[in-house]
């Protein structure tokens, strides 16, 4: 696919990130620009195609954006911005009254998601992509990433979609229309894969991480997280058991944080203990 070529004269920076910036377009507000650092082709292309597969398939997602390239050679895609969204991070966090209503909302929208049965050969597998990250991964030893490998064979297989990097700020709402945001991680399997990241950044990240990346403090995420569990796993099932279950799931994200930080994490690797 050919690049579309575009000006960043147009364009002002608005926002940073591991792999590239974001821009706002300077005269129309709906236009946004994600932008990869200098040497990334082939990534934003990859982030797109899977974004227009994604869109297809009918999980409620923003429109996918056009492949561009600017005038120093860095790519990146191009999008409509909704307007007036709001993540359920950021409502929450303007609003801890409604805690509740926003942890079951978003909730209802990760049922939905994990009902949601795709082309298993369109995408790749949450297994698949684990086994791939551990043998990437240079921080865990050789007899943990085989008791890792174990755990992960032995959970069962779905074919249902998964979101990849579950966090409630990758949900946005605008009115009565929900969207989920950011897919670039997006695969299909079992749902606890999924729900681990939920419980992770409510629960196991530390305050100050929660802060900054939801703007809030960790009471009011550990709130949102026990308001999250009985709307999604049932009210019959105690916290405790909830829990005990996803804890190692939510360990086992410590693998995609170690790829984007390059860095061991025990605070996560913690929650492995049951594995290792």
């Amino acid at each position: 696919m050919e690049p579309i070529k575009i000006s960043l004269n147009d364009y002002v920076l608005s926002g940073g990130g591991a792999n590239g910036e974001s821009y706002d377009h300077k005269t129309d507000p709906s236009v946004m620009l994600k932008l990869y650092f200098p040497g990334k082709i082939q990534q934003p292309l990859d982030e797109m195609n899977l974004a227009r597969k994604v869109y297809d398939t009918g999980i409620p997602t923003p429109a996918p954006g056009e492949y561009v390239v600017t005038e120093d050679g860095r790519y990146g895609i191009r999008f409509r911005r909704i307007l007036g969204k709001k993540s359920y991070s950021r409502a929450t966090a303007d609003n801890p009254e409604k805690v509740m209503q926003f942890a079951e909302e978003f909730a209802q929208m990760c049922l939905q998601l994990h009902a949601t049965h795709v082309d298993t050969n369109l995408f790749e597998s949450v297994k698949d992509r684990y086994y791939r990250l551990l043998k990437e991964n240079p921080f865990f030893t050789t007899d943990e990433k085989d008791k890792l490998t174990r755990f992960i064979a032995d959970t069962p297989d779905e074919d249902t979609a998964i979101h990849g990097d579950l966090q409630y700020s990758n949900a946005i709402f605008t009115g009565d229309r929900r969207y989920f945001i950011d897919l670039g991680d997006f695969c299909w399997g079992n749902h606890l894969f999924d729900t681990g990241m939920v419980y992770l950044c409510c629960c196991l990240s530390d305050e100050a991480f929660i802060q900054e990346t939801f703007h809030m403090s960790k009471a009011l995420a550990i709130r949102f997280w026990e308001c999250f569990a009985p709307a999604y796993f049932g009210t019959g099932i105690p916290l405790k058991e909830i829990e005990a279950l996803i804890r190692p799931f939510a360990g086992l994200k410590t693998l995609i944080v170690e790829r984007d930080t390059n860095r061991p994490m025990p605070e996560f690797r913690a929650a492995l203990t049951t594995i290792l």
